[in-house]
């Protein structure tokens, strides 16, 4: 059966037009209406969709056509987008922006034109008038025709008549604006946007940021576009339990440790784990009982301080990895396992040491292949996943071998029959053996 998605995608002209600035005012004011919603994020952020489950209350998830099939993401529309609802989209980067300069593919034009999704453009007009059109018309015609209308993202209700004449030259509707609100200015730093949970009084500013919505965006116009998408028809294909009972697998989840997709937990919960969450911040030792261990990405370097205090979860850590407890380790969890991390003692699992530098390492999209057999597949099989970090290590593995899209490779991972520990933020979803392989472990069936 078909499931009538109501849905729309937000898309920007670059990098900081405030998509997210305007997706989270855009669920707020939709929620305050009690439209039933879910959020949905292009590409492979993390921040972005902290930001819609801040407004929303439940979890925002990502679609990304490197990691997944063109009917992979149209199912995952149909599976979470509630009855009678809406689906909102947030674009990745500029609307063509893609896997590389040369290709739009994975792009947010690419998955709107591959889920038939509406998309609305954000525009934030700076020293322009007339070019506006020109912008907008470039943006409509280059090469996509899913373009359905605009936002105009920081004018003011009394400039909008103004800049609405001039954006609609260029023949795209124009679905009101999203006035200057200083007061819930989401700040940045070198990732992209502050976490959400470090942001105080976030729910007030997602507020402000709903009354300036609800002001200066046509909600009612937004809604019937988005009711305008036609039905999706593929389904997810359904993962069973690969252990007959479940296993507990601790994750760490604070300030320090909260890059995580929503599906590899999902992934991970199908295939038969119980999910214990934990802080290596604030708790004293891991969590009792548990068969394995999931040390996601996130910001240990801006917490170092408070992580080398607490020497008690350190070496519960270093034990429990040593001792071959299954574990998964990503990115700012690599850096944790290390001896130190710009100097501040850390877990000490791994008999390395890690620093943070002044600039972005070797980033993007890779596929990752196990040069050898490790806790997460056998020797050739490979994996989606993506890399996007400042740090550095003495030795950052050689386990897998990890290939950008436009051919370029390295070496990369530390893994053993207990441990994959490396860069790379892997996406379950992709290789669901992967997670398999770590649930089996886990439950000692491997």
């Amino acid at each position: 059966m078909a499931a009538n998605a109501a849905r729309l995608l937000l898309a920007g002209t670059g990098s900081g037009c405030g998509k997210t600035t305007v997706v989270s005012a855009l669920l707020r004011a939709l929620q305050r209406r009690s439209v039933p919603l879910a959020a949905f994020k292009c590409g492979p952020d993390y921040i972005d969709p902290m930001f819609h489950t801040a407004a929303l209350g439940v979890p925002s998830r990502n679609l990304d056509l490197f990691f997944v099939s063109e009917a992979q993401a149209r199912a995952d529309l149909a599976a979470h987008i509630p009855a009678g609802g809406l689906g909102i989209i947030e674009g990745a980067m500029g609307f063509y922006d893609g896997v590389s300069g040369g290709t739009d593919t994975a792009s947010a034009a690419h998955l709107a034109r591959a889920t038939a999704t509406p998309a609305v453009l954000i525009v934030r007009p700076q020293g322009q008038s007339l070019s506006l059109a020109a912008e907008i018309h470039g943006f409509r015609t280059f090469a996509d025709n899913t373009l359905a209308g605009v936002i105009l993202n920081g004018v003011s209700r009394a400039m909008l008549p103004f800049y609405r004449e001039i954006a609609e030259k260029a023949g795209l509707r124009v679905y009101g604006c999203l006035p200057p609100v200083p007061e819930a200015a989401l700040p940045h730093r070198h990732l992209g946007l502050v976490t959400a949970d470090e942001i105080g009084g976030l729910q007030d500013r997602l507020d402000r940021l709903a009354d300036a919505a609800e002001q200066g965006l046509d909600l009612d116009g937004l809604a019937a576009l988005a009711r305008t998408a036609p039905p999706l028809r593929d389904k997810t294909p359904l993962l069973a339990p690969v252990c007959r009972k479940p296993v507990r697998i601790a994750l760490a989840r604070d300030r320090a440790f909260c890059f995580y997709y929503a599906d590899n937990l999902d992934v991970l919960r199908a295939l038969g784990a119980e999910l214990a969450p934990f802080s290596p911040l604030e708790d004293a030792a891991l969590p009792a009982d548990i068969d394995g261990l999931y040390l996601g990405g996130g910001y240990p370097e801006l917490h170092a301080d408070a992580l080398a205090r607490n020497a008690s979860m350190r070496e519960s850590v270093r034990d429990a990895v040593r001792n071959g407890l299954p574990t998964v380790a990503e990115c700012g969890g690599f850096q944790y396992l290390h001896q130190t991390l710009d100097g501040r003692p850390m877990a000490g699992a791994l008999p390395l040491h890690a620093r943070m530098t002044d600039r972005l390492q070797p980033f993007g999209y890779v596929t990752l292949t196990a040069a050898r057999d490790n806790l997460l597949g056998r020797t050739g099989a490979s994996i989606r996943a993506h890399t996007f970090h400042y740090g550095v290590s003495d030795d950052e593995g050689d386990a897998f071998h990890a290939q950008k899209p436009n051919g370029r490779g390295w070496p990369c991972g530390c893994a053993t029959d207990t441990l994959y520990a490396g860069y790379p933020h892997l996406y379950f979803r992709s290789n669901p053996a992967f997670a398999a392989n770590f649930v089996r472990k886990c439950a000692g069936l491997r």
